[in-house]
């Protein structure tokens, strides 16, 4: 007899967007140090309030569908994970592609992951309330699954008919050390303070005999991507979406100051499997943002950083539009 499924439930906390009531006035002397109020009307509270009970109920959604699979399973605040995930066949993930992203902090590549959109985006919301605020919910661009679909995906995976991707990742040495997080979506090499210069130099190496010009940096910081993550920050930035396939990364300095013409082609460009992209780091301070700001290395002066494809890979199980199509739907 084959052993029982062990099951990982990751959940993103509820305190996100907890609810709350609304914000009164009060009067305050003008020498008084109190922050003022907030005052929200009712319409924003009702959404912000409604957005945390669509994700609690996808959370006892899950529960329930897991208690009733023949498998083992516990749930995770996802903010409880400090060591490598382990001894589990799959990792189920509830809130977004954020929560996703904080599992494969903790993952090799042995370990499958499915990503649960808790809170997807409305489209008829979006537009109604367009001219008010903004009703975006969850993206889950790495999320196969929401409420809807969740139990047909498991059985899916649990019956063998569904195949994880594999996602390249980010690898970076910082002064010959290995960096213990692998980035799934991007890193940011950039000063603490958004408005300082960044003073850094890069070139890109293919073998020892074979490399770029050097580029010396003035500018906002460099980002580097992976596929997964070039319809993230990369995109926004004005970047291209590569294809879920390709195992190489996209870099771009970002808002450089009066570059060189000789250089400035490589302000934004590729690196390709096997290629490596040396950087050299020129201020007091600065810091390697891995996947958004939640994992951050300082850096300093004199500081070498080594960037590279060669992270293992993460097994992500997409959706059948991501897997056809090898660029996640905008």
């Amino acid at each position: 007899m084959s052993a029982r499924r062990r099951i990982l439930l990751l959940l993103k906390p509820l305190d996100v967007y907890p609810p709350r009531p609304p914000a009164m006035p009060k009067l305050s002397s003008p020498s008084s140090s109190s922050s003022p109020p907030r005052i929200l009307d009712q319409k924003t509270l009702s959404y912000l309030n409604d957005r945390c009970r669509v994700h609690k109920n996808t959370i006892n959604f899950c529960k329930e569908v897991l208690q009733r699979k023949s498998v083992d399973w516990e749930p995770i605040p996802r903010n409880n994970l400090s060591h490598p995930i382990r001894h589990v066949d799959l990792v189920i993930t509830v809130g977004g592609d954020g929560t996703l992203l904080q599992a494969s902090h903790f993952l090799d590549e042995s370990i499958p992951a499915l990503g649960v959109n808790s809170d997807p985006t409305q489209v008829d919301e979006v537009s109604k309330f367009s001219n008010e605020f903004d009703a975006t919910r969850s993206t889950g661009y790495l999320c196969a699954a929401t409420a809807e679909n969740f139990e047909q995906v498991l059985d899916e995976i649990l019956e063998g008919h569904k195949i994880p991707s594999e996602l390249s990742r980010i690898l970076v040495s910082l002064n010959s050390h290995r960096l213990p997080t692998y980035a799934l979506n991007d890193i940011l090499v950039a000063h603490p303070c958004p408005a300082s210069v960044s003073r850094f130099s890069f070139r890109i190496k293919s073998n020892r005999e074979n490399s770029s010009d050097l580029v010396n940096c003035r500018s906002s910081g460099l980002r580097l991507s992976t596929a997964a993550g070039s319809t993230a920050a990369m995109l926004s930035a004005g970047g291209f979406p590569m294809p879920f396939s390709s195992s190489g990364l996209q870099y771009m300095v970002r808002e450089p100051i009066s570059p060189r013409a000789v250089h400035s082609s490589l302000m934004h460009g590729f690196l390709k499997p096997g290629q490596l992209m040396h950087v050299a780091w020129y201020n007091q301070e600065g810091r390697i943002y891995v996947d958004g700001s939640h994992v951050q290395y300082s850096i300093q002066h004199g500081d070498k950083i080594e960037i590279s494809t060669m992270a293992p890979i993460l097994k992500v199980y997409l959706s059948q539009t991501e897997t056809r199509n090898g660029i996640p739907s905008q």
